[in-house]
């Protein structure tokens, strides 16, 4: 089949890898398991020597779900014509098991639609570029924060793009989110706003972005930069910020 180029389609061909993908993934009876990009099946094919309940594949190629469709006769599939970027993960349940090797055109886009929908994402496995991984891990980025305020990030390992059809030019991350158990109670699209400003011209003080009295209530240097607060620490000034403009009104 010809993969098409425009939806950054690399295909991991490393059985030994996919092996021990699936053995991180872990399906267990009764799991909920959603597969983002199954393209021909080669992880698909893994995990369906696993017990589980059900497996939602998302392929957004008409040629690899027509292949998909002629090749993977099992009960507990379910294929679905979607878009990760902005499909809606709790029309499939409330405690999904979600990974995938996500295109690196659309990675980031897939991961923050993850956020959008973590009360029903307890756990995501992703692959995706290598410095993209590592920087959703360790920041310093929005999308960073974001991902971090609601899961604990771990990098479990780096994969060689010589494992990949086509060979890609850069190196993979895989990468586990883990959904935290206490979780704020905030309006998400307002929170990624907040966060956005924040690090828009990063290498600012701190003081040309937030009111100074939100700041000296968390006593924190005015001066810093964005980059040196870990997520909690963003959270609690966004919190106050609310309160500020809540008592304002």
């Amino acid at each position: 089949m010809k993969l098409k180029k425009h939806l950054g389609q690399h295909l991991l061909v490393a059985s030994g890898v996919l092996d021990r993908i699936t053995q991180l993934i872990d399906p267990k009876d009764g799991d909920i398991l959603v597969e983002i990009g199954p393209g021909t099946g080669n992880l698909t094919k893994k995990i369906l020597t696993y017990p589980f309940k059900a497996l939602h594949l998302l392929e957004i190629d008409p040629d690899m779900i027509r292949s998909l469709k002629e090749n993977i006769k099992d009960p507990r599939v379910v294929i679905h014509e979607a878009d990760a970027v902005s499909f809606d993960f709790c029309s499939l349940g409330e405690n999904l098991k979600v990974f995938g090797n996500l295109p690196y055109n659309v990675a980031s886009l897939i991961v923050e639609n993850t956020v959008f929908y973590h009360r029903c994402i307890p756990q995501a496995i992703y692959m995706l570029q290598k410095e993209v991984a590592e920087k959703i891990q360790k920041g310093p980025s929005w999308l960073s924060a974001f991902v971090r305020t609601f899961y604990k990030v771990e990098y479990l390992m780096s994969i060689p793009s010589r494992f990949f059809y086509p060979k890609p030019k850069v190196q993979s991350g895989l990468i586990r989110l883990t959904r935290k158990e206490e979780l704020p109670e905030i309006d998400l699209k307002d929170y990624k706003n907040f966060l956005t400003r924040l690090y828009s011209m990063r290498r600012k003080a701190i003081k040309h972005k937030l009111p100074e009295e939100v700041l000296l209530e968390l006593s924190i240097d005015p001066m810093c930069r964005v980059e040196s607060l870990d997520p909690e620490k963003l959270l609690l000034i966004y919190n106050i910020q609310q309160k500020v403009r809540g008592d304002k009104r």
